[in-house]
């Protein structure tokens, strides 16, 4: 290719980053940096891709303790991520199976005009819907779609939307604009709940997308691209819970097409032609790197050295 060099792309995450504050299923509670897109930022910067997170953070105990959690494993976090406001909280009650149900504190706002340049650009979650910093994010994912790679992972949040039809409505503009969007099955689910999930991502390919991959916990995953359609199994693991997983699979999906060298707005026609061999690769890799993050407590993504050992 001509122009910048697949190692060389940078990578751009927009949306909220908080404190977890655990309650386990045994009565013991602790508390760790997370939150869905910072998640995603984490995971690429232990596969070594040096992403920009730009965010909210308090200037406070909890706010220092996710930016180090996040600048320790390679993010960096933008300028404009800074707050006046508290750091957001998420409580995260888990079942004896591990997984995961939410309530929050957190207020969402940010300045996109401080975002950094990017080939890719990674939104999703709570920052997509929760006003005023949504509309902000819009706006920024329409401004740079032209000069970037478009990652969308809604990762809805229920308890914290007022106006289903709304959300669901934003949900879908965001497709629209999206290149690759990745979709876990209880969203989809909630996105579009009168269609299979089939019948559900077709429908998404069909606003734009080059791919729409649709993660279905413990069955593993399957993507729709023009070229059809890849299924792939879940690596079988022993699940501690299941906070992250999905983000790490996103990350990791990021990194990939990265590698792939199909990553870059100067590369939407090959993304777009990317072989299914290739994208059942790179949905493999992202399911075992998930499957680490699930074998141990909270967000705790592998780092890449630890993922041809999986």
């Amino acid at each position: 290719m001509t122009g910048v060099a697949a190692t060389d792309r940078q990578v751009l995450v927009v949306g909220e980053a908080l404190m977890d504050l655990v309650h386990r299923a045994d009565g013991s509670r602790d508390e760790a940096p997370g939150g869905s897109p910072a998640n995603v930022a984490l995971t690429l910067g232990r596969l070594g891709r040096h992403p920009q997170l730009l965010t909210s953070l308090g200037d406070d105990d909890r706010g220092r303790a996710v930016r180090g959690w996040l600048e320790s494993s390679g993010v960096r976090v933008s300028a404009g991520s800074a707050t006046e406001a508290h750091t957001s909280t998420a409580t995260a009650l888990l079942d004896a199976s591990g997984a995961a149900t939410y309530e929050f504190d957190l207020a969402w706002s940010v300045d996109t005009q401080l975002a950094g340049p990017a080939d890719v650009l990674h939104v999703g979650s709570i920052a997509t819907v929760i006003e005023p910093g949504a509309s902000a994010v819009l706006r920024l994912v329409e401004e740079r779609r032209d000069n970037a790679t478009i990652t969308f992972d809604p990762n809805i949040r229920p308890a914290l939307i007022d106006d289903a039809g709304a959300a669901r409505a934003r949900v879908e503009q965001l497709v629209r604009l999206a290149d690759v969007v990745k979709v876990s099955d209880e969203d989809l689910r909630w996105v579009r709940p009168d269609q299979s999930l089939s019948e559900a991502a077709a429908d998404w390919l069909a606003l734009g997308p080059a791919a729409v991959v649709v993660t279905l916990g413990g069955e593993g995953a399957f993507a729709l691209t023009a070229a059809g359609r890849v299924s792939i199994l879940a690596p079988l693991v022993t699940v501690v819970d299941t906070v992250g997983a999905g983000d790490t699979f996103m990350g990791a999906l990021i990194d990939g097409l990265v590698e792939a060298d199909v990553a870059g707005a100067d590369r939407r026609a090959a993304l777009r032609e990317l072989p299914l061999g290739a994208l059942e690769r790179i949905m493999r890799r992202s399911a075992d790197a998930a499957a680490i993050t699930v074998s141990r407590p909270g967000a705790d993504p592998p780092t890449r050295e630890e993922l041809p050992a999986a």
